[in-house]
């Protein structure tokens, strides 16, 4: 949850209230986010001489650690790093510089740090060790990135440091030396990261490559919302109105490469739960990504929606689904317990062209639970690809998670 929401009695009420009455027992909680602005009561010094402390939205974060403790739900303690305008402002040398002096600033009027520079590294891992000592088990790291930025702006960027590196590298020298400075704690170091990392075998200019960071983190958090798939990505003409499909696929290529990496860490999907698009989201897309995850064999994921409101109707009840829950797949909606009867007997269908919107009804009465009909529309090539960086392309506010190792039934 952001910030706000943290500090604020009645909505924290309400959020432990959606934990008792489900399966969620995780929270993700701002400490820093994009503003800059540290959420508690700091004694970091660099935070106190550039201003970051101005801004205090949670009022007493050891008394909501102790709550969270007693109602059983893991506080994760999120920091955005190279977003950070106050920083910027008062400690310049550490942002990236433009060509024509000065700080770089890109064609969306946002100021980056720099990735390469150890002094950025040093403020926030100085955020997250006090944080920890105060009792958060795992730091998640967001906005660890280079700008989603095109050539023409990067052609006046200049990244001091960077001699003889690449992005990569920057991007997993931080989070080693986060690990590292952390590792007399016991925190997990965590890293959210763009969702198509988990398929592209290069690095897109963000400095994610999988293969560089996944075993310096003890989990990795790819944000693979069905709705930030071009159109194409994995066969698929219309991604988001496949959420089951789009997840399994995007898990599936992360495992498969996190396999050839001795000592990878976790994965550990965003899941999306938020309207961006047709079809329009609910329970059954949000229960189907939750399905996906677990039938690749991750049972620990973590929902967003920018407003913090949740799909409860997605989650399963403390006490269980009294009915069982239906699930997007192959365009429909069935039963969970028949998606992959409903996925093969659509796959039998023959294509038809683009221009329709519908096919050859499905017999719905055995297999489905609606009579909605499958988009069917010719895909491209089985590849994937994700949107440029957008307001709703990372966790710009927190979530609501759920971490075990084996699915609740």
């Amino acid at each position: 949850m952001n910030a706000w929401a943290a500090g604020s009695t009645k909505r924290m009420e309400a959020l432990i209230d959606l934990a008792r009455r489900t399966e969620i027992n995780a929270f993700v909680i701002d400490i820093k986010d994009a503003t800059g602005y540290i959420s508690h009561r700091t004694e970091v010094p660099l935070a106190h001489q550039i201003g970051a402390t101005e801004e205090r939205r949670i009022r007493d974060l050891p008394a909501l650690l102790d709550r969270l403790e007693a109602e059983g739900i893991y506080p994760i303690a999120r920091i955005v790093v190279v977003k950070d305008p106050i920083l910027a402002t008062f400690r310049p040398e550490l942002a990236i510089q433009d060509t024509a002096g000065g700080i770089w600033i890109d064609s969306k009027e946002i100021v980056w740090m720099n990735p390469f520079e150890e002094g950025l590294w040093e403020y926030n891992v100085a955020i997250a060790r006090e944080v920890a000592e105060m009792g958060f088990p795992e730091i998640q790291w967001d906005y660890i990135r280079f700008p989603d930025a095109p050539e023409s702006d990067y052609a006046r960027a200049v990244f001091p440091g960077s001699e003889d590196k690449s992005r990569s590298d920057a991007i997993r020298g931080f989070l080693s030396y986060a690990r590292d400075n952390l590792s007399d704690l016991p925190v997990r170091s965590t890293a959210d990261v763009f969702g198509v990392t988990t398929t592209f075998r290069r690095d897109i200019g963000l400095g994610q490559l999988w293969e560089s960071f996944i075993d310096v983190v003890d989990v990795a958090l790819p944000m693979i919302y069905p709705s930030h798939y071009w159109e194409g990505s994995f066969g698929y003409a219309k991604p988001n109105a496949y959420p089951y499909e789009i997840v399994r696929a995007a898990l599936e290529d992360a495992l498969q490469r996190s396999a050839n990496v001795p000592g990878a860490g976790l994965t550990r999907p965003w899941i999306q739960d938020f309207t961006l698009g047709p079809p329009m989201y609910g329970a059954p897309e949000v229960r189907a990504q939750i399905q996906a995850a677990y039938d690749v064999g991750i049972y620990e994921w973590i929902l967003w929606n920018p407003s913090t409101r949740y799909s409860e109707a997605a989650l399963e009840p403390s006490e269980g689904f009294e009915v069982e829950p239906l699930v997007r797949v192959a365009g429909l909606l069935a039963p969970v317990s028949r998606r992959h009867l409903v996925i093969d007997s659509v796959a039998a269908l023959p294509p038809v062209p683009d221009s329709l919107d519908v096919v050859a009804p499905l017999d719905t009465g055995s297999v489905a639970a609606d009579v909605a009909h499958p988009d069917t529309a010719m895909a491209r090539p089985d590849t994937a690809a994700a949107r440029p960086d957008t307001a709703a392309t990372r966790p710009d506010t927190t979530g609501v998670a759920v971490l075990r190792s084996t699915p609740r039934r």
